[in-house]
């Protein structure tokens, strides 16, 4: 049996035509998406930190808001640490047990 040689039934221009086209409308997806995100950012923020008032406090006011926020600052710093260090254990501790298993010689 001779091969029969397959034409496409799409041209080439027509085929570049398409794929720049689909990459046209992935890219405005994509920049929908991440215009979405940013304003889901900005409402969650917005909404979670109240905006900080420093008008007409004296110099001790504003040295002790600044001794709370660093305070807060360290806390939250304390708790991504340990939440990391603890990730990178569970981590280290499964490719342990995965070398150790039997199923993987």
């Amino acid at each position: 049996m001779p091969e029969v040689e397959r034409k496409s039934k799409i041209t080439a221009s027509r085929k570049l035509l398409l794929k720049s086209l689909m990459l046209a409308k992935a890219k405005e997806c994509w920049e929908q998406e991440h215009e979405a995100r940013e304003a889901e950012k900005v409402r969650y923020l917005a909404e979670r930190i109240p905006a900080l008032q420093t008008r007409g406090l004296s110099l001790s006011a504003l040295q002790d808001l600044c001794r709370e926020l660093h305070a807060k600052v360290e806390v939250v710093d304390e708790e991504r640490y340990d939440i990391e260090a603890m990730s990178g254990m569970e981590g280290r501790k499964k490719m342990f047990d995965a070398a150790k298993s039997p199923t993987s010689q």
